[in-house]
């Protein structure tokens, strides 16, 4: 099996570094890469859906789009706002908990902040037009947890919405625990919307924390990567799911018990090897390989190098400036093909609109957690993430023909 998965990894990265090969590439400017830009971006992706749940109206202007492949359109259709929601906080959390910053940037904060607080609370009223149920089926237990996700990267929303909206997003999250989860993947859903039931209302079920824990522990194949339940999957579930929600997990539990401090060192030293693997995935270009399910996730499939850089965990082999160059050439990459958007909203596709690229749970909330790319945002401006010199990647130096480091795989039990 380790075997089989390193084999998978040369063949995809010799193969799609390729597209660069021979390339004199100029050196990163500093604009390619500044704060301003991100800023920018996120602006344009996540304004139609924060402004419209604000008004009351994301029923009204989000497009009912789903996969050309979908599996129950009806389903599909019903369950998209939650979706959207979740993953939309998962990723601006962190920014809104941020104070400073030019004027420009608290002036967009500020709105942004209002828009979530009202947002969350016409989501969770039930007399709202956009009232939102989290008892309609199974994805549900998925999009909670990215809501719960959200939550735990950012107490700021906790103490600014009101007593009655955070009872109506507890009793919402407890809603879920009806529906089992997939043996996959889902059982570190299950065990983040616990972890939140334990932050906010000391309410939570522990098994559900620790079956998760115990499980993907059995489904570590080594080199920092994971199975995704009993089988192997080359794709990007590692960095979309699999470490941001063990790393947040552990991040809380830890506080609480010592039980797990031999797992959690361990899944620290795979947090970092993957970190590795994932700035050596991004392309001279910014592009990646298309590879697995789920790529029209676009951005969020460097969730998990996000995550690192937001919590200054990156590894010593990994300056910020390089990372924040990387990440910054992703962001790009991902969102230039004029199709990326459709009446404001976003297409399903990984550059621009690409149908065939979707998968038969896709709907409009889909692709909106590439929101996750955004999580150094919540870094301050004067953090050295941010005034470091951008620096040219991994990919960028070897395929414009500068000497660079090798990568060496890791023995990480």
């Amino acid at each position: 099996m380790k075997n089989k998965i390193l084999l998978f990894l040369v063949i995809f990265l010799t193969g799609h570094s390729a597209l660069g090969q021979g390339l004199k590439e100029k050196p990163v400017s500093a604009k390619e890469a500044d704060r301003a830009f991100w800023l920018k971006e996120m602006d344009q992706m996540l304004r139609p859906v924060l402004r419209s749940l604000a008004h009351d109206s994301l029923r009204l202007t989000m497009p009912q789009m789903t996969s050309i492949h979908v599996d129950n359109k009806e389903q599909r259709i019903k369950v998209q706002y939650v979706e959207v929601l979740g993953r939309v906080l998962s990723g601006i959390a962190p920014w809104l908990s941020l104070d400073g910053g030019s004027a420009e940037e608290i002036k967009l904060r500020d709105q942004y902040r209002a828009w979530t607080v009202q947002a969350l609370k016409n989501a969770l009223d039930s007399n709202a037009r956009d009232f939102m149920r989290f008892d309609l089926g199974g994805q549900q237990l998925v999009d909670a947890s990215f809501i719960a996700l959200g939550f735990m990267r950012s107490p700021w929303l906790w103490d600014h919405i009101d007593n009655q909206t955070k009872k109506n997003l507890v009793a919402s999250i407890k809603i879920t625990r009806q529906f089992r989860p997939a043996y996959s993947n889902w059982l570190l859903f299950s065990a983040m919307n616990e972890v939140f039931l334990a932050k906010y209302a000391d309410d939570w079920d522990v098994m559900r924390v620790d079956y998760a824990l115990q499980q993907l522990e059995q489904w570590y194949v080594g080199d920092g990567m994971y199975m995704d339940g009993p089988h192997y999957a080359f794709d990007y579930y590692n960095s979309y799911v699999i470490h941001p929600f063990l790393a947040g997990i552990m991040d809380f539990i830890q506080l609480k018990t010592k039980n797990y401090d031999g797992m959690f060192a361990k899944i620290k030293l795979r947090n970092a090897r993957y970190a590795l693997i994932q700035e050596r995935m991004i392309n001279a270009d910014g592009s990646f390989p298309p590879t697995g399910r789920s790529v029209i996730y676009r951005a969020a499939a460097f969730h998990h190098l996000a995550d690192m850089a937001f919590k200054k965990r990156l590894p010593v082999e990994l300056s910020e400036g390089q990372v924040k160059a990387a990440l910054s050439a992703v962001l790009r990459k991902s969102t230039e093909n004029p199709n990326t958007y459709e009446k404001g909203w976003l297409t399903l596709g990984m550059y621009g609109n690409q149908p065939g690229l979707g998968d038969p749970y896709n709907n409009q909330g889909s692709p909106y957690l590439c929101s996750v790319i955004f999580l150094p945002l919540g870094l301050p401006d004067g953090d050295s993430f941010w005034t470091s010199e951008a620096s040219d990647w991994s990919a960028r130096r070897i395929w414009s023909g500068q000497d660079w480091h090798k990568d060496q795989s890791k023995a990480i039990q």
